[in-house]
């Protein structure tokens, strides 16, 4: 994006706010769907900054992968728990809490110190006429082993997820039946079940 220096810097500001918000607000909420929901703000927050550097390709699988994908998945997750029971603290929690801020300081200390200890220089690389061009040509031949193994990981979340989708809830007053079920499964209305409700109605 050929956009003035003042531009620049007031959009850096304005996504890098946002982003730092967005995270807070991940592990600051007690409820896990709005912490869910700040997790998509920062994942756009960073398409944004990608935008920034003149990725706009990335900045679109940013958006489609992790919004669109990733985003929606942990939601759907979220979902799925259905978690009934209030959220009671542990006795200890404070520990947790003490280590956590710690790890995070020292993390922050870290990449403070890499941040102004890195000669932020520009690079004296050809530039890559067409990215996308470059970026498909090393998914096809460098890196088509790891792109085929995505696709195959993918491949069996869609497949779970449906698995899950097609799971029928057990009536209100639960039928005996025959069937065999064990502690691990998820208690399933039988097929018999559901057929011979139909053929009542009609």
């Amino acid at each position: 994006m050929n956009l003035a220096e003042g531009v620049q810097v007031v959009s850096f500001g304005v996504l890098a706010a946002m982003m730092i918000g967005a995270a807070l607000g991940v592990v600051l909420f007690s409820n896990v769907v709005h912490s869910a929901f700040m997790l998509g703000g920062v994942f756009a927050s960073i398409a944004g900054l990608y935008l920034l550097l003149n990725a706009d390709f990335v900045a679109a699988a940013q958006l489609l992968i992790y919004v669109g994908a990733v985003n929606v998945l942990i939601l759907f997750a979220i979902m799925l728990v259905n978690k009934r029971q209030n959220f009671v603290p542990f006795p200890t929690a404070w520990v947790r809490k003490v280590l956590t801020a710690v790890v995070s300081v020292g993390l922050f200390a870290l990449l403070s110190t890499m941040v102004l200890a890195t000669p932020w220089s520009y690079s004296t690389a050809t530039p890559v006429g067409n990215p996308i061009v470059a970026i498909g040509q090393h998914f096809f031949s460098d890196f088509l082993l790891p792109f085929e193994v995505a696709s195959i990981l993918l491949l069996m979340a869609m497949v779970g997820a449906i698995i899950l989708a097609r799971r029928e809830y057990l009536p209100e007053q639960v039928v005996s039946s025959d069937l065999p079920q064990t502690v691990l499964t998820l208690p399933e209305r039988p097929r018999e079940l559901v057929s011979a409700g139909s053929d009542k109605e009609q």
